[in-house]
């Protein structure tokens, strides 16, 4: 499975907004309809390697200081390799390998 990892800024919430959105149960932020702004985006091909990037990338100063936030998303389906081919023997298993 392909991934993508993303550094956003984050967005400040008015203090109004976040008790309007605690008191109806509504969302604070929908990322489908206004998504955080991107500041920089990389690709990777399995999990292993998102971590990575995404380890790297939380170095940044404006990751740790609160100010951005990076976002690991899963895109499109799993390898086009079957599992007989990885070699795979928990076949129908939903967990990722490293949890098995």
């Amino acid at each position: 499975m392909r991934f993508l990892i993303v550094r956003t800024d984050i967005r400040a919430a008015a203090d109004d907004d976040v008790a309007a959105a605690w008191a109806c149960g509504g969302r604070l932020r929908d990322e489908q309809t206004a998504p955080e702004l991107r500041r920089q985006t990389l690709h990777a091909e399995d999990l292993d390697a998102a971590m990575l990037l995404a380890r790297a990338l939380s170095t940044v100063g404006a990751v740790r200081a609160g100010r951005q936030r990076i976002k690991v998303l899963p895109i499109g389906g799993p390898n086009n390799r079957s599992a007989q081919q990885r070699g795979d023997r928990r076949l129908g298993s939903n967990r990722p390998p490293h949890l098995t």
